[in-house]
């Protein structure tokens, strides 16, 4: 008998626990490992995780402000100053996988936080992990290595309510990595146009927006627009677009405050329902070639439950947001 059917028994059968499961399985929580030569690189992903976090505070109406700041060995600290993570959860929130108030729409409604991994994801994934909560003048911090405990405190503050997040990047997993300033300078402007009235500091650079995703087109047209930018905001959707001199059409969709690079079905919608707004406006049948080619968009919707194809959240799957659906279609 074939000895490689032999040796497959009972004793090959391994069960990893969550910190083994993304230490060993990486690209399944972060996408692409990387150097930080790419923008969607691994180490741009642990700080969208952790960032995306405090915007969401933000988006629950608890702080207005952010500061970032990465040294040159790639050391990073993210400070909110929000409602705090409750002290006695402090660890299980960033150490144990599916534990979170993500689950929870009173809490977060609009969180781009799914499934209780991101957080816990950049601590397994870090050489170094600190979190520390303020809140009503008590903290609870607790430090980690490669995912493990090391150490915790707690005590009395008079810092303001908050979480701050530190952590370095494990050079085991991601080699010779360094961070690429305009790709997070990048990012940074994504946010705050997604989210106009917070400002994120950048190692004191402030980035801010008061007209959000108007701003953000403004800025991808840089005056070649034809016409002046259509642009409609309420509570859970925003969007704006215009024509340029151009084939093919171009566009920024977000779900929830995150950027979905590969859009999907609100993207797919918010296509459709130009093309049925400008027929029914105008009493022709344009085609889909007649309307897009040209047009520059963008597009942020806040959905409840979001429903993405994978933890890198790159392109929303929600059926009620697809095409046909008149609820989401827009009429200009």
């Amino acid at each position: 008998m074939n000895k490689s059917v032999e040796s497959y028994d009972e004793s090959k059968i391994k069960t990893l626990s969550s910190l083994e499961h993304i230490r060993k399985r990486p690209g399944m929580y972060i996408g692409r490992l990387g150097d930080g030569s790419h923008q969607d690189d691994g180490i741009y992903i642990l700080l969208k995780e952790v960032v995306d976090n405090a915007v969401d505070e933000f988006i629950m109406g608890a702080g207005k402000r952010i500061n970032i700041e990465i040294d040159d060995d790639g050391f990073t600290t993210v400070r909110d100053f929000g409602r705090g993570i409750p002290l006695g959860k402090l660890v299980d929130c960033v150490s144990v996988i599916n534990t979170g108030a993500k689950y929870n729409t009173e809490v977060f409604q609009f969180s781009v936080g799914l499934n209780g991994v991101g957080t816990k994801a950049v601590n397994a994934l870090s050489d170094f992990f600190r979190v520390t909560a303020y809140r009503d003048g008590e903290f609870a911090s607790a430090e980690f290595k490669q995912g493990v405990l090391v150490e915790e405190n707690k005590g009395q503050t008079d810092q303001k309510n908050g979480t701050l997040i530190e952590f370095l990047p494990d050079r085991a997993i991601f080699e010779n990595f360094t961070f690429d300033p305009p790709y997070i300078e990048k990012r940074l402007w994504r946010y705050a146009y997604l989210n106009a009235g917070l400002k994120l500091y950048l190692n004191k650079e402030c980035f801010y927006s008061t007209a959000g995703l108007f701003d953000l087109l403004n800025n991808e047209l840089e005056g070649g627009n034809l016409y002046d930018p259509i642009y409609y905001r309420d509570q859970t959707l925003e969007f704006a677009f215009s024509h340029i001199d151009s084939y093919g059409d171009s566009y920024y969709s977000f779900v929830n405050g995150t950027y979905t690079s590969e859009g999907g079905t609100h993207l797919s919608a918010f296509r459709e329902g130009i093309l049925r707004g400008i027929n029914e406006f105008s009493g022709k049948k344009f085609i889909n070639r007649d309307v897009r080619d040209g047009i520059v968009g963008t597009l942020a919707v806040k959905i409840q439950e979001p429903v993405f194809e994978s933890q890198t959240k790159n392109k929303l799957g929600n059926t009620e947001s697809a095409p046909g659906r008149d609820s989401f279609l827009i009429s200009i």
